[in-house]
Parts: C-alpha cells; structure tokens; sequence
C-alpha cells in the first residue's frame, strides 16, 4: 500500500480532486460560516508507526463537542449543515491536503485519535500501523467503524494483506457511489 504507484496515483487524484471540486469546498466553507466560525476542523490524529499528523475536514459537529471517537458523541451535536455533509462525505474534502502531503493515501485505514488506545494496539499488532492512513477503506465500505476495534483491526489487517490496484480502485469506487455509512454516532 506504500507503493510509489500508488503514491503517484495519491498525488495525481488528490491534485485532480483539489482543482476540480474547489468551487464544492468553497461553497461549503461559505456556509460552514453561518454554523461556525471555523468551518474547516483540524485535529491530530495517528499517522503511519504511531506518528502524530493533522488532519483536516469540514466540521460537522458544534466546536463545543469533545475530542472523541465519532461513536461516543452525541447524535445532537452534529450541526444541520454537518449532517449533510457526513452522509454525502463532503466533510472528507480538505483530506485532499493531507493526501497531498503525504500524511494520508486514499485507501488505508482510516486515523484514529491517539485517546483509542485499543485500536492502536490491535493495529500494532498485525502491523496495520505500518502504512498510511487512508480516507477509505475495506472496513468503511462495509459499515465496520471504530466503536469495534478488534474487528475493525482486522479487517484493516485483511485489506493490507490483499492490497491490489485494483482492490485501491474498487474501494476508491465504492466511497464515491455511497456504499458504507461512515462512523456511527450514538
């Protein structure tokens, strides 16, 4: 999955997908500003071996809410504007930047925060830490998130051992139709 195809293809997407959508991310800002004064999110989460990057997206959830794992938030937190953009993905736009930079790929599994001390450990363990974080993945396609760490670690595991072009392709696919919901939120 650290490939320097895949890096390639990262790189040429995620240049694509910045100058394409822009005009998206604009508007979206623009009307993150009437919900917050601070539209785009930025928070640290766990890189590639433990490292530490930022991470960023669309908020979609009051700049009140706890630094937590999506699952243990509150379902009255997400904003009215932040509910849409979690179901149509929108709020994934500015990790385009992370791709961009190196920090993320777009097939990986997804970063948690450094507070999910479970998850990490599983991933350590079957060496799913050992490559980039992505924006999508095998277990968000089929509706696996983090409030299952063991679970999720092993299918982030399974991904990793299978990796493909074309598997990159298909998940990369299956995230832009809509298939998986994204973390869920109690």
């Amino acid at each position: 999955m650290n490939s320097p195809l895949v890096r390639l293809i990262d790189i040429s997407f995620a240049t694509i997908g910045l100058c394409l959508l822009w005009p998206v991310m604009a508007v979206v800002y623009v009307l993150g500003r009437f919900e917050s004064d601070s539209p785009v999110f930025s928070q640290t989460r766990v890189g590639r071996r433990g490292e530490a990057f930022t991470l960023y997206k669309f908020r979609t959830m009051a700049m009140t809410t706890q630094s937590v794992a999506t699952h243990m938030v509150d379902a009255h937190s997400v904003t009215k504007l932040g509910a849409f953009l979690r179901k149509s993905k929108l709020d994934e736009l500015p990790q385009l930047v992370n791709v961009l930079k190196g920090e993320m790929s777009f097939v990986g599994p997804r970063p948690c925060l450094f507070n999910q001390k479970e998850l990490i450990e599983e991933r350590k363990k079957l060496g799913v830490d050992a490559v980039l974080p992505g924006i999508t993945g095998l277990a968000q396609v089929n509706g696996i998130d983090m409030s299952e760490p063991k679970k999720l670690a092993q299918v982030d595991a399974r991904m990793i051992s299978n990796h493909s072009l074309s598997q990159y392709i298909r998940l990369i696919i299956a995230t832009a139709v809509g298939k998986g919901s994204g973390d869920r939120i109690r």
